[in-house]
């Protein structure tokens, strides 16, 4: 069976959207704690892409709506089957509350940024707007008591990715070379390097915790004929880079981080912080082709 492209890069678009618009205030807010100029610039990011996430979801219901119907073109969809998807499905539902959440999101974007809206409402309203997503998902498949272990792993596994994912892009901004070009914001970089251990080793456990979780509740305790389907193939891809993903961690934890620290304490990190941010957009990229592989493997059966 053929790929559908369009459906692929528009579930991608709005899983990296939603992880950012959770991920990103949640890490430069609470785990990293960046200053604030920094913080004012991720503020103005985040109503971008909480205004992304509502064109995005739009479209995706459209997409959802024309799929369902089996329907030529998009002309062809009439209000009275939008309307019926919209409130008569747990689909719909889902989008009705990732829109309210991303309108909350937009609101507390323009509210003072120092304020209890962006500390908190905004990561809360991010955090359910990307839950949501878990109701597009192999989550929804199961019916009674699996369904209700299911739906809830996927939905932390979606967190504990955004986190990850919005770290990421706070750490590549603050590593980038116009950002860590003084002494101070050099040592902001080589303190929140460090800091970070103990919030990423967790996420690392809730991810690996609930991917496992994950799996067996889509395609059960089975390790016989993984490269069977081409399900398989991807998921076999997305453990490969997901383990990439936590070599590279460790090495910016265990020897980069400290490295950048000691760099910072003799006046001489030019090179540690070059290999640090090396690091980390590496890491960003497998980040990027794992959503990927997750958009595709979405719009795909377990055997097939």
């Amino acid at each position: 069976m053929d790929a559908d492209w369009a459906t692929i890069v528009l579930r991608f678009a709005l899983y990296a959207d939603l992880a950012l618009l959770f991920g990103v205030p949640l890490a430069a807010t609470w785990l990293l704690r960046v200053d604030a100029n920094l913080a004012t610039y991720w503020g103005r990011v985040t109503a971008s892409v909480a205004a992304a996430g509502i064109v995005l979801s739009v479209m995706g219901l459209l997409v959802t709506v024309r799929t369902m119907m089996g329907a030529e073109s998009y002309l062809a969809i009439d209000g009275e089957t939008l309307r019926m998807i919209v409130t008569g499905t747990g689909l719909g539902i889902a989008w009705q509350v990732r829109m309210l959440a991303l309108l909350v999101c937009l609101l507390a974007c323009v509210a003072p940024r120092q304020s209890r809206a962006i500390r908190i409402v905004l990561p809360v309203a991010a955090a359910v707007a990307l839950a949501t997503l878990a109701w597009g998902g192999h989550g929804v498949m199961n019916e009674g008591p699996r369904r209700a272990i299911h739906l809830p792993v996927d939905i932390v596994h979606l967190l504990a990715a955004g986190t990850w994912v919005g770290a990421l892009a706070v750490f590549v901004s603050m590593s980038s070379p116009n950002r860590a070009g003084t002494a101070g914001s050099v040592a902001e970089l080589s303190r929140a390097a460090s800091g970070f251990a103990h919030a990423g080793a967790g996420i690392v456990v809730l991810l690996a915790v609930t991917g496992v979780a994950n799996y067996i509740l889509v395609a059960g305790p089975r390790l016989s004929g993984l490269l069977s389907t081409r399900y398989d193939g991807l998921l076999l891809a997305k453990l490969a880079l997901f383990c990439a993903m936590l070599g590279l961690a460790a090495i910016n934890r265990y020897r980069l981080a400290p490295r950048l620290a000691q760099g910072v304490h003799r006046r001489d990190d030019g090179a540690a912080v070059v290999a640090l941010r090396r690091s980390l957009r590496c890491e960003s990229a497998c980040a990027m082709i794992v959503l990927w592989l997750v958009a595709w493997l979405g719009t795909l059966s377990p055997g097939h």
